[in-house]
């Protein structure tokens, strides 16, 4: 059975797209195949794999108002088994769109059940705000990854988050469950940080995961080459904390290693090295 997967925070600036183009191309990089679908107007996801979102012709826009078959608009990666579903400017429009539509929030999950049995891991990048794009990934995902920033205002919003999820739950789609909570952008110089990371294990106590994605230059750089950190410095301890990540999500903790090992000669050294000290410090 596939799985689908929406990574959400109605937040901005959570490492939301960062983490499912990394977690995404991760996965496939164990011989999964992976399909990633931006359904954000910003199209960062989409950039961010190399996808020129001015070039895209059909994107996530036309599967949910245009009922456009998903295996039009998909395509291929540099990462071999990972596969993107585009978005680009149309999808900006969307949300006024499908206020009047028949069936608004199954749009991609009607989508989605045509295509489904084609990939082991679907992964939704929705946009930062509680909209209908984002209703729509939750009524179509399995579970949720809830990235939260390790900074001052991270818990804000997410007690309306999980709100949202329960009315989700309640009404929409009974299946929906937490798949865990992502920290992110950890500085482990700072006291801050490690208060947040306190506060949001006593909220969400075992779904959050036990690897935390440091601050790292090389991640932030990543999406401007149009390459997730794999591809761009997969020595970087960016890189790195995703591997390990992806080893919590698949309960395999040799993924790390067997990754490490296919992408030996690639490697190259981590620039954060002030960073990468304090967090094994803290550790």
């Amino acid at each position: 059975m596939s799985k689908t997967i929406a990574v959400c925070n109605q937040k901005g600036g959570t490492g939301k797209t960062t983490s499912a183009v990394n977690i995404s191309a991760y996965i496939a990089l164990t011989g999964r195949k992976v399909l990633l679908i931006d359904l954000d107007p910003q199209a960062n996801a989409t950039s961010g794999l190399g996808v020129d979102r001015h070039s895209v012709e059909k994107s996530t826009y036309h599967i949910l108002l245009e009922e456009t078959e998903p295996l039009e608009i998909i395509k291929p990666t540099a990462i071999p088994n990972l596969f993107l579903a585009p978005a680009n400017l149309d999808l900006t429009g969307a949300e006024v769109e499908l206020v009047g539509a028949l069936g608004r929030e199954y749009r991609l999950k009607r989508a989605l059940a045509k295509i489904q049995e084609n990939f082991y891991y679907i992964f939704i990048d929705s946009p930062p705000s509680l909209s209908l794009l984002t209703i729509n990934a939750l009524c179509a995902a399995t579970s949720i990854i809830i990235p939260v920033q390790c900074e001052y205002y991270a818990l804000e919003g997410l007690s309306q988050l999980t709100n949202t999820i329960k009315l989700v739950q309640d009404n929409l789609n009974p299946n929906l469950s937490i798949e865990g909570v992502l920290l992110t952008m950890a500085d482990f110089r700072t006291n801050l940080t490690k208060e947040v990371i306190e506060e949001v294990r006593n909220f969400f106590k075992e779904k959050v995961y036990q690897t935390i994605i440091p601050r790292n230059i090389r991640l932030t750089e990543a999406p401007s080459h149009g390459k997730p950190i794999v591809l761009y410095d997969s020595d970087s301890l960016g890189a790195q904390k995703y591997a390990e990540l992806v080893g919590e999500i698949l309960g395999d903790p040799e993924i790390k290693n067997q990754i490490g090992q296919l992408l030996k000669n690639q490697g190259q050294e981590v620039k954060d090295k002030s960073n990468e000290e304090n967090y094994h410090n803290y550790k």
